[in-house]
């Protein structure tokens, strides 16, 4: 696999352990496609998020069925909306609103906005960072989660999971699998905290019903780390009892080094499994990704200028050294990270956008040892505070959804 990244940047890989298994998702086809890149290269269709939409989230569950995440309306006061694609469905089914109290979730900064999971029985779980009480202090801010209901026809009131560590900021993360846990994570100051960001911690508030309720949040490791305010994390279940949280820490001034921390045996005892460097006095606002594809997890981030993706460490290995794309342009931020049954990866990412600015998609391939295939692929209209999001289609193809 590649192994050429910035020197600033030298991971650290750590053996895990514990055993961990994986298994394959299929994933199922969407509307809309974009002639003139499907021309460029087959292997890649491209589609617009429904109903001019931002922030699309993609996840299928066991039987192939697409579900779909999207934000729409203000953008610091607007709505999330799902819609379902049947497997071998032509269409998606008509959006439902996500969250029952009117413009209570928001997209700007880009990576506050809805996560999605799929759990037991195909539910449907949901999680997104609230506004602060009007007028009120923004430490306030809630972490809300819901679920689609029993007969899959509307979402359940959104219930704020934070019981004392609130401090919201970056956004959080919603995780679940088929044995009926829901996980929702997020990142605030320890109780009592007075160190800013180096005094920040990732909280776990994990549910074993399925999402009827939650346990009190708890920290997920004690060693500290920090985490930088403003950005996001991504929390994900592979479904065999492993669990993963992508952050970016903020130990030491100066620094906001990408970590990744992994619990197996169904435990909440986390342990970290790759630390990737980055000397940087800003916060970067990234967002990272996680993808099941044969019997692999992968991951996928940015640091220092470049985005990176890795397959996960199992059964007591550590992670591969990351790889990066040939090329990218400008500030590439948001990567999300797919692979096909045959081992190929896609990784997605976005370039040249700003605060309030939109941008670029770009996107590379990689065969089963990590070596591009062609040149990266890019098209132009991604709009203000969003990403993109991909999904492997049949056939060895893929699909990018922005």
């Amino acid at each position: 696999m590649q192994d050429s990244y910035p020197i600033s940047a030298q991971p650290k890989l750590h053996p895990v352990t514990r055993r961990h298994g994986w298994r394959v998702v299929g994933a199922g086809i969407l509307i809309l496609i974009h002639a003139s890149a499907a021309r460029a290269e087959d292997a890649i269709t491209l589609v617009r998020v429904p109903e001019g939409g931002i922030q699309p989230q993609i996840a299928s569950d066991d039987q192939g069925n697409l579900h779909l995440l999207y934000f729409k309306g203000d953008a610091s006061a607007g709505d999330l909306f799902y819609a379902r694609q049947s497997r071998g469905a032509a269409g998606f089914s008509r959006s439902v609103r996500v969250n029952r109290r009117p413009a209570s979730a928001m997209a700007v900064g880009t990576i506050r906005g809805g996560q999605l999971a799929i759990g037991e029985h195909g539910r449907v779980h949901v999680a997104w960072n609230g506004p602060a009480p009007k007028g009120g202090d923004h430490m306030l801010a809630p972490m809300l989660y819901t679920r689609l209901n029993d007969e899959g026809t509307a979402f359940e009131p959104e219930r704020d999971v934070i019981t004392k560590a609130r401090g919201l900021d970056g956004g959080g993360s919603v995780a679940a699998d088929a044995r009926g846990n829901v996980y929702v994570t997020w990142h605030a100051p320890k109780p009592g905290n007075t160190q800013g960001e180096a005094g920040r911690a990732v909280f776990v508030a994990h549910s074993m019903d399925g999402g009827r309720s939650f346990a009190p949040e708890r920290i997920a490791i004690e060693q500290a780390t920090g985490a930088c305010g403003c950005c996001g994390m991504k929390t994900f279940a592979d479904g065999l009892g492993n669990l993963f949280i992508s952050y970016r820490g903020a130990l030491e001034t100066g620094y906001r080094d990408q970590l990744l921390l992994v619990a197996g045996d169904s435990r909440l005892e986390f342990q970290t499994a790759l630390t990737h460097p980055w000397k940087v006095a800003a916060c970067p606002m990234s967002s990272t990704s996680f993808a099941r594809t044969g019997d692999s997890v992968l991951a996928a981030w940015e640091t220092n200028g470049q985005v990176f993706w890795s397959i996960l460490g199992h059964q007591g290995q550590p992670p591969s050294r990351p790889v990066a794309p040939s090329a990218v342009g400008k500030n590439p931020k948001h990567p999300v990270v797919v692979g096909s049954p045959r081992g190929e990866v896609l990784l997605v990412w976005t370039e040249g956008t700003a605060w309030a600015k939109g941008g670029d998609v770009a996107w590379q391939r990689f065969d089963s040892a990590g070596k591009p295939i062609g040149e990266r692929g890019r098209v132009a209209g991604l709009p203000t505070w969003s990403m993109a999001a991909a999904a492997a289609l049949p056939g060895e193809r893929f699909l990018i959804l922005y």
